[in-house]
């Protein structure tokens, strides 16, 4: 095997030019097959972080509104269901009676639909709120509230001041309004709200008992934690429990997934496949124009297969070097076009091994034939010409 693959370098060197040319026919035909994989694997990342950041891992669990046995669900909600295993984070809210207004002295029938929650400090991350301005319920146990959006524009209150809090009345109670939260189109519930904490509205007569439950499951399994949540949460009446189903961005995500790849793998394809030919059509050249070299073997005992074994190793040889110019060309372009996009980087392991071993496969179909006909050639006909 050795001697094959030197003769085969000493027959690539020995016609760089006419190599190159062959060569490039299966770097062209690897570069395409990384950039048509690569290149719309980076746009599907980009597009994935975008419907990702849509909510497609993103559940709401609470009673169900049709039926007034509904069962309160149990304090201990958020924890039984980080208890799931797919379920990466869990937060609870309760509704307060209590009305809120900007001032005691406001209409108590004017509350411009504002709603009031007792909230843990863990809400903002599961549900991945921003907050617009100063902090979130990091001390639950003091008077605080955060605002809504929604709610912080009715209230008339759009700046803060960590010094001078501003306060506002939620029941009977001044709560110092520490935060306001940037607008969640995923849950506008909550931008009409104020978040009271959790330990700070036992004081407004709240039971502890939550009303709401947000979550974030592994996107390929939040159907499964659908279907368990409503037993998990009300193992006696899991019936009324409802789920909110998966988003429809998590639908619109995975109708994406693959709707190219059967297009760029055929052009892919082709593009190795004329690649060969230029392979095949430079070795069976190479076989006319080395006859004598080849008689002269033959007549110093060189055994048909040893000369069908050097003419095959070539061929392969050619399209191992132009397949690893093409990955690398192919690789720099992907990460270049990907840049200029401002897209993740992707380049796909698999489809640069079977990039290779298709250039692999490629070279010795491409040799097959030049090197049976070399293999046929008698000595003396071969040393005659």
């Amino acid at each position: 095997m050795t001697d094959a693959l030197h003769e085969a370098w000493r027959g690539v060197r020995g016609r760089p030019g006419r190599a190159v040319l062959s060569g490039v026919g299966i770097a062209l035909g690897m570069a395409t097959l990384v950039l048509v994989t690569g290149i719309p694997a980076s746009g599907q990342a980009d597009l994935d972080r975008r419907l990702t950041a849509l909510g497609t891992d993103l559940l709401v669990a609470q009673p169900s509104a049709a039926s007034d046995d509904a069962p309160a669900l149990p304090e201990q909600a958020a924890a039984m269901v980080r208890r799931i295993g797919p379920v990466e984070a869990a937060s609870a809210v309760a509704s307060l009676d209590a009305r809120v207004r900007r001032t005691p002295f406001a209409d108590p029938n004017d509350t411009a639909g504002i709603v009031a929650l007792a909230a843990t400090g863990d809400l903002l991350e599961t549900i991945r709120g921003r907050l617009a301005s100063g902090a979130f319920l990091s001390t639950p146990e003091l008077p605080t509230a955060v605002l809504g959006a929604q709610a912080a524009d009715w209230l008339g209150i759009t700046r803060l001041d960590p010094a001078r809090p501003p306060q506002i009345a939620v029941g009977d109670a001044f709560l110092a309004v520490v935060g306001i939260l940037a607008p969640m189109p995923l849950t506008p519930e909550l931008e009409q709200a104020v978040l009271v904490g959790w330990d700070a509205a036992r004081e407004l007569g709240f039971d502890g008992h939550p009303t709401v439950v947000y979550l974030r499951a592994a996107e390929s399994r939040v159907e499964s934690v659908r279907d368990v949540l409503p037993a998990t949460l009300s193992p006696e009446l899991p019936g009324l429990v409802g789920v909110s189903r998966p988003s429809d961005a998590l639908a619109a995500k995975r109708a994406t997934q693959g709707t190219f790849s059967a297009l760029f793998l055929g052009l892919a394809g082709v593009a190795l496949a004329v690649g060969g030919i230029g392979v095949a059509n430079t070795m069976i050249v190479g076989v006319l124009e080395r006859r004598r070299e080849i008689g002269l073997r033959r007549a110093l005992g060189a055994r048909r297969k040893d000369v069908r074994r050097q003419f095959l190793t070539e061929a392969m040889l050619l399209s191992v070097l132009g397949g690893l110019t093409g990955v690398v060309a192919g690789t720099l372009g992907t990460l270049g076009f990907a840049a200029a996009r401002g897209w993740p980087p992707v380049v796909p392991l698999t489809a640069l091994a079977g990039g290779l071993a298709g250039s692999v496969l490629v070279g010795a179909l491409a040799g097959l034939y030049p090197a049976v006909r070399a293999a046929r050639l008698p000595p003396t006909e071969a040393l005659a010409t």
